[in-house]
């Protein structure tokens, strides 16, 4: 079965390391048209929540714990009763957004998420943060890369906890092993895939070589 994936975009701040940013996020629903999980609750609980409809929210996956990509976390689980699942390595960023509220379940790489007929396979790939995932339907040829892979390259590094060694070799052994035809849903921007990617490897690494 090929899975439903509806796609919005909302808007706000991303604050890391006493800088504030105007940015847009993609937020992914993946399932059908019973129940669904989202990808990164972005800005606006109310927006996801009407985007939902009146399917069943399985869970809140988290690719990271960037505030951006989990200020509507918390409201969305609270008005549905779904679970957040989060990284553990990416504890201390969640901290700072939720100091007194917990996410539920802790992803782990090669975990399995099962919804609405579709298995999302669970890829940590450290290096934008400690904790990253991509999440990969491997049925359908899809992975959610959050920050992770954008369409020109690795998502940022520079800041605190981010490391460009790690997000190149996350991208190298996890994303650039899937098939060539995988599409690439990313946490901000335009989608890409693995195909149009995958060349720009060499450059990425002649950059390590230059540290």
């Amino acid at each position: 079965m090929t899975a439903r994936i509806d796609h919005l975009i909302t808007s706000g701040i991303f604050s890391l390391d006493g800088q504030d940013f105007d940015v847009d996020n993609n937020v992914w629903i993946v399932g059908d048209d019973r129940e669904v999980v989202v990808i990164d609750a972005a800005h606006d609980a109310r927006a996801i929540a009407e985007a939902i409809g009146d399917r069943h929210l399985k869970g809140i996956l988290c690719t990271h714990g960037h505030n951006d990509h989990i200020n509507a976390a918390v409201e969305l689980s609270e008005a549905t009763d779904a679970p957040i699942h989060l990284h553990p390595d990416d504890a201390m960023l969640w901290e700072t957004v939720y100091p007194e509220h917990r996410f539920d379940t802790e992803l782990t790489g090669g975990d399995r998420i099962r919804v609405g007929g579709s298995v999302l396979d669970v890829l940590h790939t450290p290096g934008h943060s400690p904790g990253g995932c991509c999440f990969h339907v491997r049925a359908d040829g899809v992975v959610f890369s959050g920050d992770t892979l954008f369409q020109g390259g690795p998502g940022a590094t520079g800041r605190s906890f981010s490391s460009y060694e790690v997000i190149v070799e996350s991208i190298r052994k996890r994303l650039l092993s899937l098939p060539e035809a995988t599409v690439v849903h990313t946490g901000h921007g335009d989608s890409t895939s693995i195909g149009a990617e995958a060349p720009s490897l060499p450059e990425w690494l002649s950059k390590l070589d230059q540290t």
